[in-house]
């Protein structure tokens, strides 16, 4: 396991925009970040920065953001990314461009499966086909009190935090690659089609809605870590609105999960 610098300054490159969040207040969440220096550019702007030579100033790319999901259509309109833009984006992984991935951040790309490999799951806004197989669309379930358990307290990430912490936040029911992933975090919430309701029915004007809609048990997994390429990989599923950001505990998780990306 390698030893991090929580001295030395680090350059982090925020992605956003593609679902509603309140500005200032995420932006104070890395505000509160001794040592770290952050950049936050909205999509499609970002995208111009995802590649080798545009993105050698910043140490971590982090992803707030939803890009190829049109949402200003009922159903929303999937977009696929340029060839320019997956080519550099898989070069910075072969160069070990460390990324972190926030909440909302797993259902970018839609029609870019590999997108969804680098993370190490998915959520989708409709029945789709995931690594071979049909899938119904994922769940969510806004404002939900609950329990993270941490499952490797000897991880960098998981540095200064107790082994049970709460969060009130937004949670998904959604495809996570467990066969690809180090587990990191879970929730004691329970994961069925009873306590969420259909991504695909919110989109199509039917919020807080679960008919007809036989989802399967989904994994309380909430936060892991990975390789993919040369790069670390983490993903956090939380992340959602202000009272998540003020989180002692959330800002930790976030200040350590750039800090091993960046190592």
């Amino acid at each position: 396991m390698s030893i991090i610098d929580y001295h030395s300054p680090l350059n982090a490159f925020v992605s956003v925009k593609g679902h509603p969040f309140e500005r200032d207040a995420f932006a104070a969440v890395f505000e509160s970040f001794d040592g770290i220096r952050h950049t936050i550019v909205e999509q499609p702007a970002s995208q111009a920065f995802l590649n080798p030579d545009a993105a050698e100033p910043w140490d971590v790319l982090v992803f707030y953001d939803m890009p190829g999901i049109d949402f200003s259509t009922q159903p929303p309109g999937f977009v696929a990314p340029s060839e320019t833009l997956k080519k550099g984006f898989m070069e910075l992984l072969e160069r070990g461009k460390g990324m972190i991935f926030l909440h909302h951040a797993i259902a970018g790309w839609p029609l870019w499966p590999e997108y969804g490999e680098v993370i190490g799951g998915r959520f989708f806004y409709g029945p789709s086909e995931c690594r071979g197989r049909q899938v119904l669309d994922s769940g969510y379930r806004h404002d939900v009190p609950h329990k993270v358990n941490v499952l490797d307290s000897s991880h960098p990430i998981i540095k200064d935090l107790d082994n049970t912490f709460p969060l009130t936040d937004e949670l998904y029911l959604y495809e996570v690659f467990e066969d690809d992933i180090q587990p990191l975090l879970s929730s004691d919430y329970t994961f069925d089609r009873e306590h969420f309701y259909s991504a695909h029915h919110a989109v199509t004007g039917n919020m807080f809605c679960n008919d007809d809609w036989p989802h399967p048990k989904g994994s309380p997994l909430i936060g892991w870590h990975k390789q993919h390429g040369n790069s670390r990989i983490c993903y956090l599923q939380s992340g959602d609105g202000p009272e998540t950001y003020a989180s002692t505990h959330y800002r930790k998780l976030l200040e350590n999960a750039i800090r091993w990306a960046a190592a």
